[in-house]
C-alpha cells in the first residue's frame, strides 16, 4: 500500500482544497491528512481561523479522499510523521516548493502540486471583507 501525507489549515473548506486532496489521494491507497491545530496556527503562524480544529477535523474526515486526519502541533513533527505512518509520498501545494526537500533524506517522494489558481481562503476573507461580510 502506498501511503500519502499532507499538510494544512483547511479554514473554509473550498473547492481548491478538495482539488489538493483528490491529487495527493490519486498518488498513493491512503492519505493521512495533518492538520494544523488551532494553538499552532495562531503560535506559530499567526492564522486565526473561523472554524475550531474539531469543526475542520470533522469537514476533513467525510471527505472520501481523506483516510485519517492527524493533528499538527510543530513545524519540526514531518520528519517523525513521515516515519510514524510509513509514508511513500510528501505532497504540499507548489507555493511551498523546495521547502521539504530535506524529507528525501528520509526516503519520502516530495511532490509540489499546482494550486487551484483562482480561489484560496486568504481571497474568500479578503473578498467577505471588502464586501462587509465581515
Amino acid at each position: 500500500m502506498k501511503r500519502v501525507i499532507t499538510y494544512g489549515t483547511f479554514d473554509l473548506l473550498h473547492y481548491g482544497h478538495i482539488n489538493l486532496l483528490k491529487r495527493a489521494k490519486s498518488l498513493g491507497d491512503y492519505l493521512v491528512v495533518v492538520l494544523s491545530s488551532d494553538e499552532f496556527n495562531w503560535e506559530k503562524k499567526q492564522k486565526k481561523c473561523y472554524f475550531s480544529y474539531d469543526q475542520r477535523k470533522l469537514l476533513l474526515e467525510s471527505i472520501r479522499y481523506v483516510d485519517i486526519v492527524i493533528p499538527e502541533i510543530s513545524w519540526d513533527q514531518k520528519r517523525e510523521d513521515v516515519h510514524k505512518y510509513n509514508i511513500d509520498t510528501f505532497v504540499m501545494g507548489d507555493d511551498w516548493k523546495g521547502k521539504f526537500d530535506f524529507l528525501k533524506e528520509e526516503g519520502v517522494e516530495v511532490t509540489y502540486l499546482p494550486r487551484t489558481p483562482e480561489i484560496s481562503t486568504t481571497q474568500i476573507k479578503k473578498d467577505l471583507k471588502q464586501r462587509n461580510l465581515i
